[in-house]
């Protein structure tokens, strides 16, 4: 299934080498590689790459939602697996870190310095996805009894949103310093201790002994 009507419009061709260029992104930084480059690597010639995207800036943006696109899907799969609130929580984060991970540390920037219109863009497409994740697990885990009773949920996702921003910080949290995964997995241990009832704490306590049992 498609979540992103700008990815649903593509062809099986187009889409294939638009994931096939995020991998490049994602493995060499988006400054650093050019057309030749993307070309060289996908195995075909310029012209055919440039029968799929206008400039390299079209590039980033289509491989920008792609890589959205394909991170709701994975989450919606998560999601509909009927896991606790917070079983859900960690097992989507366990695939954000993987991605996060994967990620070369120069992309934020090169985003920011020479496509923040994009940028901007995958916020915003971000903003809405994310929060709609966020609010559906914070009810969830209200249900359960796994977090508190009390909790404003619209409060709290957004509040998750506004911290994303730091996290992803990279001058607040220099990659050479700490990974974006790194930071990630710390902020998620902070969140959850903030949500939890004491029936959700002893749950997470346990879930994490056994772990590092």
């Amino acid at each position: 299934m498609c979540f992103n009507l700008y990815i649903c419009a593509m062809n099986e061709k187009e889409l294939n080498i638009i994931r096939a260029s995020s991998q490049v992104f994602m493995r060499l930084g988006i400054k650093s590689v050019n057309m030749d480059d993307i070309a060289r690597a996908l195995g075909i010639s310029k012209r055919t790459l440039y029968q799929y995207v206008k400039d390299k800036n079209d590039l980033v943006r289509k491989c920008i939602f792609s890589m959205c696109d394909a991170e709701d899907q994975a989450v919606g799969e998560i999601c509909a697996r009927g896991l606790n609130a917070i079983d859900e929580l960690f097992e989507i984060s366990r695939f954000i870190t993987d991605v996060l991970s994967k990620m070369h540390p120069s992309i934020h920037f090169d985003m920011e310095k020479y496509h923040p219109e994009i940028l901007k863009e995958m916020m915003d497409n971000r903003e809405q996805a994310v929060f709609s994740c966020i609010h559906a697990n914070l009810e969830k885990g209200k249900k359960e009894g796994l977090y508190r009773a009390d909790l404003n949920t619209v409060v709290i996702a957004k509040i998750y949103m506004a911290k994303m921003d730091v996290v992803f910080n990279a001058k607040i949290f220099p990659p050479e310093e700490a990974s974006f995964a790194e930071v990630y997995l710390e902020y998620l241990r902070y969140h959850i201790r903030g949500l939890a009832s004491e029936k959700g704490i002893a749950y997470l306590v346990e879930k994490v002994k056994n772990k590092k049992n």
